[in-house]
């Protein structure tokens, strides 16, 4: 059995494409594995067979934004710029759990973009759905409060009441400062919302984030 039978959105893959990538070994890495970092070139096209990556880009101060994500059938836009357009990466991309991925070299990759209308295809629509959901992150970060994008990432991350993740982690999700997302939270739980502690978010008041999460849509 190949990899590919279970590669999401590269089930109409032709046979001279699927002859190509089958030849190629997926790789394990590790949870907080460094992928690239600004400045190096791309080497090949990634795709995600298992787990999570996140793009973060970090600004002279030090602030980091979390761009996107890329798991299963995603599509990274920093290495598509970098294989098509070379392009340096910007961004930083680590694995953001145990993940499983198979590495196209830039050469297959041009080779298959040139040859396979059905790759190409499946590239070009990972593209654009990517480049639209960071249309997406760019609007929420200049037009909806620092109040809202927190409660909803609250919301979307708690796991039975707990959100285990940093006050960084958090900002750099919502594309804030961590010190602003410390007094929020301060402020969240003098309201009875939330409770803090080291390294997690405890939701005691669910509905409350919520309707502040909603002016977010």
């Amino acid at each position: 059995m190949s990899w590919l039978d279970g590669a999401a959105g590269l089930a109409w893959l032709d046979a001279a494409a699927r002859a190509r990538l089958g030849q190629l070994v997926p790789t394990d890495v590790a949870g907080g594995t460094i992928l690239f970092r600004p400045g190096d070139s791309a080497r090949g096209f990634v795709i995600v067979l298992d787990g999570r990556i996140d793009v973060y880009l970090t600004g002279t101060t030090g602030r980091e934004i979390l761009l996107y994500t890329v798991e299963p059938g995603g599509s990274c836009v920093q290495t598509t710029l970098g294989l098509l357009g070379g392009e340096d990466y910007s961004a930083e991309a680590i694995t953001a759990t145990d993940t499983r991925v198979v590495l196209v070299p830039r050469d297959a990759f041009l080779g298959l973009m040139d040859q396979s209308a059905a790759f190409r295809t499946h590239v070009f629509a990972a593209f654009a759905a990517r480049m639209q959901g960071m249309m997406h992150v760019l609007e929420r970060v200049a037009f909806i409060r620092v109040e809202a994008r927190l409660a909803e990432a609250l919301l979307t991350l708690a796991e039975d009441g707990w959100v285990r993740a940093t006050h960084q982690e958090l900002a750099a999700r919502i594309g804030t400062a961590r010190e602003v997302v410390s007094r929020r939270l301060e402020a969240f739980a003098r309201d009875g919302w939330v409770e803090t502690e080291r390294g997690a978010v405890i939701l005691r008041d669910a509905p409350a984030l919520g309707r502040l999460a909603a002016t977010a849509r």
